[in-house]
């Protein structure tokens, strides 16, 4: 499961479905990897279908439309994301500039509740990051993630970018590693504006 700052780490477990949670807030910092969809385009095609993931009772959808951002506010609080303001939520998602995926379950009467959710900013040209990768708890182990993951990058490579990168947990990198993605390839190495490295400056 994708990393980002504020998230919290869990004990790591061998199944898929314990690795695709959100950890809880680790004692000593972890190093980040910075990983790149390799150029070859691996990642872009579809291990399972929009048809056979409707066999089974979830709809996937391409655009933040009819997306319930409460709901996935509690998926994010659920997974170990923290709370954010719902406005600002919706900001991001109409300024993406990227692209967005997410499924939903088909058999819930309530529409537009997320059970698993990706989405990639960027300038829709050259670059793209990849952001807030989640999958709702009682969902998990079911291969959503990688199916949500694997649409966002074939819309990204889609409109013809080429370079997509995420932060990942060392523990998680194995997960994005068959999507196509490479831990800090040619020791590149992701950096991240701190204002509390900033505070320490003025001091």
């Amino acid at each position: 499961m994708q990393v980002f700052p504020g998230i919290r780490r869990t004990t790591p477990s061998p199944s898929l479905s314990a690795r695709l949670r959100i950890p809880t807030k680790p004692k000593t910092p972890q190093r980040r990897h910075l990983c790149f969809a390799s150029s070859d385009g691996g990642g872009f095609g579809l291990s399972v279908s929009d048809g056979e993931l409707e066999s089974r009772g979830f709809r996937v959808r391409r655009t933040a439309a009819g997306l319930d951002v409460e709901s996935l506010n509690e998926v994010f609080a659920r997974v170990g994301f923290p709370r954010r303001d719902p406005a600002r939520i919706r900001r991001a998602l109409e300024h993406a500039g990227g692209a967005v995926v997410w499924v939903e379950d088909a058999r819930s009467k309530a529409e537009g509740r997320p059970v698993a959710f990706a989405r990639a900013t960027g300038d829709g040209v050259f670059n793209a990051v990849v952001w807030d990768v989640v999958v709702a708890p009682s969902f998990q182990g079911m291969g959503l993630g990688r199916a949500v993951m694997e649409r966002l990058v074939a819309e990204l490579r889609g409109m013809g970018v080429s370079n997509i990168a995420l932060y990942a947990e060392p523990r998680v990198v194995g997960f994005y590693r068959p999507l196509g993605f490479a831990a800090d390839p040619d020791g590149i190495r992701g950096m991240v504006y701190s204002r509390k490295n900033q505070q320490k400056k003025r001091r």
